[in-house]
């Protein structure tokens, strides 16, 4: 509705009407409320004209500022003016959010409001920015400007990450920005519900983003939704800032087994180049920075400083860490028990809400003998409460919790879900840093048999239930992963039941294997009948593949549609197979398009490849783009392969150019080649430059540019290549010094070279202190390397030695080198002391490289191994 009299929205008509209150109120004319306010005359004058346009926030925003007017009010106005007064998407104004409902940890104690007489917001200590904060100013610039960003912010437990979150928000508040935090009924729930109401201008609030993101049922569609928010620039620009802890991280951006499970493909797409990690404590110019502030007055701060000057873990201490800790340390043998039950099961997979019954029955077995005989009747409850007991406001070691019910109508899926699914009776929550604390310490350590007694009878969640049986598989606990595989088939667990019908399919039971793949799918999970599928088409059977593959597009699964879609285009039927590929696309599969879109090009088909290409490219896949391309410059149209890989460049994808290149060099052209590398250079991708430096083997002059200059865009493993350069020819020392500039730069290959250099000079001091920096880095493969040189020269004692460092930095594969070398020597009890810590890790299904390594657990212990460590006897 406008108004009558101006043809001005009701929105537009107050807008301006309170602008003209204020120039009225500062006595101001047009010109001097211009120059105040840094806006050209023309733009003020146009904001107060009856029927003039909308004025742009940025305008509004500043016309506020310089009137002393509620900033957000009037971009609220502005919003509505310029849509039409239509429902603004979800979130609300930041300057309206309290930092701790973002989940910013509390630090001290509350304050009240004063005159109030209710408790206010905590008081946050001062801000001390730091290196990643340089990164999150970046990326909030680029949005103030309209270009769509995500930065996920990955750190161990109360390092900051959200507090560094909330800082750098700050001046889109002041820009009338939205921040929305998808949260309730579950976080995922919300976030797939809602994503794509997100309007421009708008925060999107992922905190613990291992909610969303790995989230069995919704994760992938997640993290599809949200690149497809960022690539959509009618939708921006928006701004998505997540925290993840290491080992989540880890997980979703690890690569695939070959032929195996995929479970975090989107999300593994969505994280890639957008991760950056957070320290865990403050280093020098962080601690002066504190200092100051502390001197300055910061109570909070000056606190902290008095037990954190020599580690620097301030932002745990003032999120109530050390007390955390001192509880836990001090904490009677049965409440102790309890938190090392709760520990064990978040370790390993268990949910955020354990079940009080489940820590009862699993804490027996964590205590002495003696200290179990002493237990009295009411010994659960007085532990429970006495780990309530909070530290720092809010925060207790071991606190009640209560899930927020579902507010969703019954899908199949939770309609057919066995009523014992939800746990019974309260469930309680681990403090996260106590969490973090027990991943670090206990991570050496299998849970003992009360443990997993536990888990079987008490748990009934179905994922729960599905985690820890793959925990134990992987400890060769196998007679408890047997038992509890199957309690999760009988709760629903989709992986349980997809294990079950793989080994009925490999048993040649198809019927048995159909059966349980179905059961899967009515839970949500289609993977299992994806799995029958793919058998049956390498068995040639295509028709028991299609029946199976419609089977899965029914219940849901996209890939399943990409799959039909493929089957139908080689059947012929061009049209159905498009009309699945793009139903698989608008659920955020788009390789359905891609693919289709390079069989036209084989076909002669160009404009329907090019056509097949960009709509794969709208919905966020640019593949198909890159690949046409390069296609496009082996049968020589050079300028249509530009054309397409610039698409893919605009559209974000900086392989295109890089690609090219290469095509190029294969084609003789090395001066395209070049060209097109430093385009690439100059949109943050100098693969290309590397590769033309590796082609030019016999021009050392050219070679060395071409890395310098890969090296000038910021390419430390240019420097590392140019390094290997050097010393290839001879020159030790200027090979030295690179080494040392790419390590400089956290490059954690050249802190390996460097590192072997050191071990073949004899220094193996020095050679084992920078193989532990390659590994803080990233690079276990120096800790490696000399614990089989250790083991070579019959130093046993510091291979074992060196081997487990490599193994607390995820890298078993010394250990189980060892111990198979130790079996194969004769030496039994050696072999089974190496392979039972690789077992206590959780690690037996490293990719190993040799029979001898990857046999070595089934013939020292074919029936597994029980919770303790010794041998299971036989059983079926």
């Amino acid at each position: 509705m406008h108004d009558d009299q101006s043809g001005d929205s009701p929105a537009l008509t107050d807008l301006r009407r309170r602008l003209e209150a204020g120039r009225a109120r500062m006595r101001l004319s047009k010109t001097d409320l211009a120059g105040r306010a840094a806006l050209g005359r023309t733009t003020v004058s146009e904001a107060f004209q009856i029927d003039g346009p909308v004025p742009s926030a940025e305008t509004v925003a500043a016309l506020a500022r310089a009137l002393r007017l509620p900033v957000g009010e009037l971009l609220e106005l502005q919003r509505d003016a310029a849509g039409g007064g239509e429902r603004p998407g979800p979130g609300r104004l930041i300057g309206e959010w309290e930092p701790h409902d973002l989940e910013v940890h509390p630090a001290g104690h509350s304050r009240v409001v004063d005159g109030s007489g209710v408790s206010g917001t905590r008081a946050l200590p001062g801000y001390v920015r730091r290196d990643h904060d340089r990164v999150l100013d970046e990326a909030v610039r680029d949005v103030a400007v309209g270009r769509s960003r995500i930065v996920v912010l990955v750190g161990t437990s109360s390092t900051g990450k959200t507090r560094a979150c909330w800082e750098a928000v700050q001046p889109l508040a002041e820009r009338g920005w939205r921040l929305w935090h998808p949260f309730d009924p579950t976080r995922a729930e919300a976030a797939l519900e809602d994503l794509h109401r997100v309007g421009p201008r708008t925060v999107v609030w992922l905190n613990e983003a291992q909610h969303y993101l790995g989230d069995r049922a919704a994760g992938e569609r997640i993290a599809a939704a949200v690149h497809h928010l960022l690539v959509t620039p009618e939708r921006g620009p928006v701004l998505v800032l997540g925290t993840l802890w290491p080992e989540y991280a880890h997980q979703y951006t690890a690569l695939a087994t070959p032929g195996g499970e995929d479970p975090y493909s989107r999300a593994r797409e969505l994280l890639s180049g957008r991760t950056l990690s957070i320290p865990d404590s403050f280093d020098a110019l962080a601690l002066a920075a504190a200092a100051v502030l502390a001197e300055g007055g910061d109570r909070l701060l000056a606190d902290a400083l008095t037990r954190t000057r020599t580690d620097g873990r301030i932002p745990q201490d003032l999120a109530g860490a050390p007390e955390l800790l001192n509880r836990y340390q001090r904490a009677s043998p049965a409440a102790k028990a309890l938190l090392e039950a709760a520990m064990d099961a978040r370790r390993l997979g268990v949910g955020l809400h354990l079940p009080q019954a489940f820590l009862t029955d699993a804490a027996p077995d964590y205590l002495s003998q003696s200290d179990y005989d002493q237990l009295t009747d009411d010994w659960a409850e007085a532990a429970f409460a006495e780990l309530a007991e909070p530290v720092h406001g809010r925060q207790a070691p071991l606190r009640r919790t209560t899930p927020r019910p579902l507010r969703r109508p019954p899908t199949p899926s939770t309609a057919t879900a066995p009523p014992s699914a939800q746990p019974a009776g309260p469930v309680f929550q681990l403090a996260d840093y106590l969490e973090q604390h027990g991943r670090t310490t206990r991570r050496w350590l299998c849970p003992p048999s009360s443990f997993w007694y536990a888990a079987h009878t008490r748990l009934t969640r179905p994922d729960d239930l599905d985690n820890l049986a793959q925990a134990a598989e992987r400890r060769h606990r196998l007679q408890w992963a047997h038992h509890l595989r199957h309690r999760a088939a009988d709760h629903g667990g989709t992986r349980a039941l997809y294990r079950l019908a793989e080994a009925r399919e490999k048993a040649g039971d198809r019927e048995g294997a159909e059966t349980l793949a179905r059961q899967a799918a009515d839970h949500g999970d289609t993977y299992a009948l994806l799995y029958l599928a793919q058998a049956r088409e390498r068995a040639g059977d295509r028709q028991g593949a299609e029946t199976l593959y419609r089977q899965a597009a029914d219940h849901g699964d996209t890939d399943a549609l990409a799959r039909l879609a493929e089957a139908r285009e080689k059947a012929g039927d061009q049209e159905g197979a498009e009309t699945l590929a793009r139903q698989a696309a608008d659920h955020g599969k788009t390789n359905a398009l891609v693919h289709l879109a390079l069989r036209r090009e084989k076909a002669g088909d160009q404009e329907g490849a090019e056509t097949l290409a960009r709509q794969a490219a709208d919905q966020g896949n640019t593949e198909a783009l890159v690949r046409l391309a390069e296609a496009r410059e082996k049968a020589g149209d050079q300028e249509g392969a530009e054309t397409l890989a610039r698409q893919a460049a605009d559209q974000g994808n900086t392989d295109a150019m890089a690609r090219l290149a290469m095509v190029r060099v294969e084609a003789g052209d090395r001066k395209g080649a070049e060209t097109l590398a430093r385009q690439a250079a100059d949109h943050g991708n100098t693969y290309a430059l590397g590769y033309l430096a590796r082609e030019r083997a016999g021009d050392r002059e050219g070679a060395e540019t071409l890395y310098r200059q890969a090296a000038d865009h910021g390419d430390t493993d240019a420097l590392y290549q140019l390094a290997m350069l050097r010393e290839e020819t001879g020159d030790r020392e200027g090979a030295g010094i690179l080494y040392r500039q790419a390590a400089d730069h956290g490059d954690a290959d050249a802190l390996a070279r460097l590192a072997e250099a050191q071990e073949e000079a004899g220094d193996w001091e020095g050679a084992e202190t920078l193989a532990r920096q390659a590994a803080d880095h990233g690079n276990t493969y120096a800790l490696v390397h000399l614990a089989l040189r250790r083991e070579a020269t019959g130093d046993r004692e510091g291979a074992e030695t060196l081997a487990r460092q490599a193994a607390d930095h995820g890298n078993t594969y010394a250990l189980f080198h060892l111990a198979a070398g130790r079996e194969e020597a004769g030496d039994r009890e050696g072999a089974e002391t190496l392979a039972r810590q690789g077992a206590d890790l959780g690690d037996t299904n490293y990719p190993f490289y040799s029979e001898a390594e990857s046999r070595v657990f089934l013939r020292l212990w074919p029936d597994g191994l029980d919770p303790d460590g010794t041998p299971t006897p036989r059983w079926q």
